[in-house]
């Protein structure tokens, strides 16, 4: 019974259907404090069907952008909870240069706890959310473009390996 549903499950999330609702998913879980790469579902569906190029990157960069909103608030509300900590090098740099920071989002292992950084520092909302996006957008357009240019029969090598 589980075993059923759990293939039913990974069958759907893998439909060109749903391929979109996926990357979406994908991209707002990883732009949380959660440990997950979203390139790699981005790369896939545009991979499977190149028509979605364009449509797959907006739907990831807004689902990467919601999940840094998600990022900023929780450090919007850690700010209330723990007002009596001390800045350290980090915060005093967000505040030195602003929303203009969070272009600084798409970046491995830092980039999310900076979205977080911005909202305890209560940097200005909608200019963050803007940084977020262009930086995030440009991210996945470069990385999915960069491995758009590695030739089939490499990506089959890597497969059989597997």
């Amino acid at each position: 019974m589980i075993e059923n549903a759990t293939l039913w499950l990974l069958a759907a999330i893998a439909a060109p259907a749903v391929g979109l609702t996926s990357v979406f998913v994908i991209s707002f879980v990883s732009a949380t404090l959660l440990p997950l790469g979203s390139e790699p579902a981005v790369f896939a569906v545009i991979k499977a069907n190149p028509a979605l190029f364009w449509p797959t990157i907006l739907v990831a960069t807004c689902g990467n952008t919601l999940g840094g909103i998600v990022d900023y608030w929780m450090g919007y509300g850690a700010k209330k909870a723990l007002s009596n900590e001390r800045y350290g090098s980090w915060m005093r740099w967000v505040q030195h240069f602003g929303a203009k920071t969070m272009l600084l989002s798409w970046l491995p292992v830092v980039g999310d706890p900076l979205c977080t950084l911005g909202g305890w520092a209560r940097l200005p909302f909608w200019p963050c959310v803007f940084y977020m996006a262009a930086g995030k957008f440009l991210r996945y357009l470069a990385a999915t473009t960069v491995l758009l240019t590695v030739p089939d029969d490499w990506w089959r090598q890597i497969g059989s390996w597997f």
